[in-house]
């Protein structure tokens, strides 16, 4: 699958075997990561579509986002983004495809939750058009922070 957005991406299905650098990727992301598990979950669900950016020189793994489509709503989960491969659109072209995607399959609504505290996702979810629809009070059970919900009509 060739991609849209930042060139030279391909985007493709999450495997097994690409468990060991989404999980790299998942770390170097985020103070509280998945799990392996967790993630090696995702890949059993029938639901949820765990896709990957492929890139670079080597092809190797840039990024991901881990999503389920729930009836006619898509719900982003996690998005993460491989610190060398930050600020080049990465992470816009990895949720432009999965909302593409989620239309071909029916969804009207895409539907995310973020930390209050990361400026840099609001500022891209709102350039994508995600609007903030209210606030779940000390979501994140690991420090109590608040996820600001944010939604897009697909």
């Amino acid at each position: 699958m060739k991609g849209d957005g930042a060139p030279g991406l391909v985007f493709r299905r999450m495997r097994e075997a690409d468990l060991p650098r989404v999980m790299e990727i998942e770390r170097a992301a985020f103070s509280h990561p998945w799990t392996e598990e967790l993630v090696r979950r995702e890949l059993g669900h029938e639901f949820s579509t765990v896709l990957l950016a492929c890139g670079g020189d080597s092809g190797a793994v840039q990024g991901f986002a881990v999503v389920w489509l729930v009836h006619d709503e898509l719900h982003v989960l996690n998005v993460a983004v491989a610190p060398e491969a930050r600020r080049r659109g990465v992470a816009r072209a990895i949720l432009d495809r999965v909302e593409a995607e989620g239309r071909e399959q029916g969804a009207r609504i895409a539907m995310l939750e973020v930390r209050r505290g990361n400026a840099p996702a609001i500022a891209l979810y709102r350039t994508l058009g995600y609007r903030e629809v209210g606030v779940r009070p000390r979501y994140y059970a690991e420090d109590g922070e608040d996820a600001l919900v944010m939604d897009k009509d697909l």
